[in-house]
């Protein structure tokens, strides 16, 4: 296939791989991925391509380890010269990153049709890097894909025409089911757990770990529930945690490394109940049937609200609600087996590619 009519695949962290390859995959020798380097990381990279059976990408820009405002702009230049010297058919990007927005600028720069997957996120807080990076994506977007109805409402809301929104699914029902092992023992016995007797706690989000107040009260709840809980420490959080002087609260918890999504997929799929502020884990606990409790300002997922999740901010309300939890778990994951992942039924990739063909003119 000629270099003109690939669609180039613009990604540059772990959450863009692991949503993006379901299309990768179905694209095939069309796609030319694009690897911005945002997450340099082998254990947030080349893991990922090599679980997916993905092939290496195609050219990397390699903006890692900047500010934000630099890697936007880098990966605004450097594909932008990619695309002008190699021009490809459409720009496909994922999500809300400084990759997402910096390779939308490129494409809109070099006049090249861009498909944002996952796109009509809002979470309404301004304070919030990914919100700007998600907008801006939505509006400079010819094709909007959205997981849900709640979404494609938000990009009408935002001014976006009907006939730029496809409503899809989420991918990372496809991605759960492709990588989240059959085989979960061996991951309990390494850390010495039962299954449904243990939690599992995720913290990266500036908003609660950059404060030492509020990092002090996260650990200090997390650490007076009744189960033991896992914590895999993201190297923002550890250097937080170092710098604050908050070592001790760590003492009462299972504090081990950053961990394989694959890894990560097992024990959540066991744990009794989350707590995390991460985005993607609200989605995941849907596929799994597990509950989160989503620790937050504010959340851009509100379609788990209720159902798999429940949101806070930090205070007594993190171990009034586990606790709650814990006192029934048997009962709440029988109640949640049964409600359906609102993301979708794993055919998010399939319908996200007919809409690129059908924008493309592509029989």
């Amino acid at each position: 296939m000629s270099n003109s009519n690939s669609i180039v695949v613009a990604l540059g962290t772990r959450p863009e791989i692991i949503k993006l390859a379901p299309i990768i995959r179905l694209l095939g020798d069309r796609a030319r991925v694009v690897h911005t380097g945002q997450h340099y990381d082998a254990t947030l990279s080349k893991v990922f391509f090599d679980a997916f059976e993905l092939a290496e990408p195609a050219h990397r820009l390699e903006i890692g380890g900047e500010t934000r405002a630099t890697q936007i702009g880098e990966a605004t230049r450097r594909l932008g010269e990619h695309l002008a010297g190699q021009p490809g058919a459409a720009v496909v990007v994922q999500g809300d990153t400084n990759t997402t927005v910096g390779a939308a600028l490129a494409a809109n720069a070099t006049g090249t049709p861009l498909i944002h997957i996952e796109a009509g996120l809002r979470s309404f807080d301004r304070a919030m890097p990914e919100e700007h990076n998600r907008v801006v994506t939505d509006v400079l977007s010819d094709l909007c894909c959205a997981p849900t109805e709640v979404n494609r409402s938000n990009l009408l809301d935002s001014g976006i025409p009907a006939e730029r929104i496809a409503v899809t699914g989420n991918t990372v029902v496809e991605a759960v089911h492709t990588l989240l092992p059959s085989e979960r023992a061996s991951y309990l016995a390494r850390y010495q757990v039962e299954p449904a007797r243990y939690l599992l706690a995720t913290f990266h989000r500036p908003e609660n770990v950059d404060d030492p107040e509020t990092l002090a009260v996260i650990l200090r709840e997390l650490a007076a529930l009744e189960l033991p809980t896992i914590l895999p420490m993201h190297p923002r959080t550890r250097a937080r945690v170092e710098s604050f002087g908050l070592g001790a609260l760590l003492d009462q918890m299972r504090v081990v490394e950053p961990m394989g999504f694959q890894e990560f997929l097992a024990l959540s799929a066991e744990c009794g109940a989350l707590v995390s502020d991460s985005g993607g884990v609200q989605e995941e606990v849907s596929v799994l049937k597990r509950p989160v409790l989503v620790v937050r300002r504010s959340t851009e997922r509100p379609e788990v609200i209720g159902t798999f999740a429940e949101r806070v901010v930090p205070g007594p309300d993190m171990s009034r609600v586990v606790g709650g939890w814990i006192s029934d778990l048997p009962g709440l994951h029988q109640r949640l087996s049964s409600i359906p992942s609102p993301y979708g039924d794993g055919d998010a990739a399939a319908r996200s590619v007919a809409a690129i063909d059908n924008l493309l003119g592509v029989e």
